[in-house]
């Protein structure tokens, strides 16, 4: 039994025990988002391959394997490593393959299914000579977010690396890779819709023209949590790699994957000081617990978070007006209606809603479930 530090509002026993920011989540919520992505892959008939970047919980990814999962994304070789050793056999590390780390790589290689991503011929040739086991390569193509991989306009560079690929004993050819990162600032569904067809489309121009070199039955791979929450009709594409939904956060539920409902995690943060003129509290959270990620409205203002009041099952929706106006290194500030501002007292917890729960939950590397048990996430400094 926690501590009653109450003064203000009455806390939900399920929170007696805070003392810290603490990513706190719903598995009801969490696994409803699960199974519903799951759904739409299986009635669209694509492989569902998860990223797993967002949780990093061997447990989490335990609730994929209800739903039929049998092959993840990893963001990382060291992530890709902790699933491995949790037994994830088929494994996808969604980043250009760092050939620094070639001993990781052929460790995985002999014991997993390891698909790695490549966009340039330096790799592959690097990849050829010193890999020891079967490897699956994919060919990541940029296709509208400029990051990394070849260019769908220039193809020629796709199938160069088909054909240097051909020459390799272990490593054979899966398909084209790529990851929309820029629908993540579309402004709703009809946006992220017409961005999704447009990303197909140069994917499927790119397969065509290595299709017409020689290289057929190459499949598509694509991995958005905004595209494939939203549009119902996923097209031609063969997997699925979204990771975001698992959680979903403020930023996807402004545009429109989601509702505020469907919001997995808060972070419960103690409030630590409070200010009359401005109507404000500071809370014990600051951008190394929920990241300096934030939202900006029409008329300018930034929002680093929502806020919402611990209760019996959770959390309450957020609250009108409210929202964390700053960041610090260790503590933020909380605008808050009069009514709200009036009833805390020091001491009390606050539930923020991240903005991006991939950052948030990295951050505090650790979950604890509405029913009080706790997961573990993964550890580098373990590895």
């Amino acid at each position: 039994m926690g501590r009653d530090y109450n003064r203000g509002m009455k806390t939900p026993e399920t929170y007696n025990n805070i003392t810290v920011p603490t990513l706190i989540l719903d598995e009801a919520k969490c696994r409803r988002n699960i199974a519903r992505m799951a759904a739409k892959a299986r009635a669209n008939g694509v492989r569902f391959r998860p990223h797993f970047k967002t949780h990093q919980s061997a447990d989490v990814g335990a609730w994929f394997r209800d739903e039929g999962v049998s092959a993840i994304t990893a963001s990382s070789l060291r992530m890709a490593s902790y699933f491995a050793d949790h037994g994830w056999s088929d494994i996808t590390v969604g980043v250009p393959v760092n050939i620094r780390e070639i001993d990781l790589i052929n460790a995985l290689a002999a014991r997993i299914e390891l698909g790695v991503l490549v966009d340039s011929l330096e790799s592959v040739d690097f990849l050829s000579a010193h890999v020891r086991a079967p490897i699956s390569v994919w060919i990541e193509v940029e296709a509208g977010y400029p990051r990394t991989g070849v260019m769908w306009e220039h193809p020629e560079d796709a199938i160069a690396i088909a054909e240097r690929l051909q020459g390799s004993e272990r490593l054979r050819l899966r398909g084209l890779l790529t990851h929309a990162g820029h629908l993540y600032a579309a402004h709703g569904a009809a946006e992220v819709e017409r961005g999704y067809r447009l990303v197909v489309e140069r994917m499927t121009s790119v397969q065509t023209a290595l299709a017409a070199a020689g290289f057929n039955g190459l499949e598509i791979s694509i991995g958005d949590t905004p595209s494939t929450s939203i549009v119902s009709d996923l097209g031609t594409v063969d997997e699925i790699r979204p990771g975001n939904f698992v959680y979903y956060d403020v930023m996807q539920s402004t545009i429109g994957s989601c509702t505020t409902d469907d919001i997995a995690v808060a972070v419960a943060c103690p409030v630590i000081s409070k200010n009359r003129y401005r109507q404000q509290v500071a809370i014990y959270a600051g951008s190394v617990h929920l990241s300096r990620d934030f939202l900006t409205d029409q008329e300018g203002t930034r929002s680093f978070g929502l806020v919402a009041l611990p209760t019996d099952h959770g959390w309450s929706e957020p609250l009108s007006g409210a929202y964390v106006v700053s960041v610090a290194q260790e503590q933020s500030v909380v605008a808050l209606d009069a009514e709200t501002w009036q009833q805390l007292a020091i001491g009390d917890v606050l539930m923020v809603l991240p903005v991006h729960s991939c950052l948030t939950a990295d951050l505090l590397k650790e979950i604890v479930t509405l029913e009080g048990k706790s997961l573990p996430m993964l550890q580098l400094s373990a590895l």
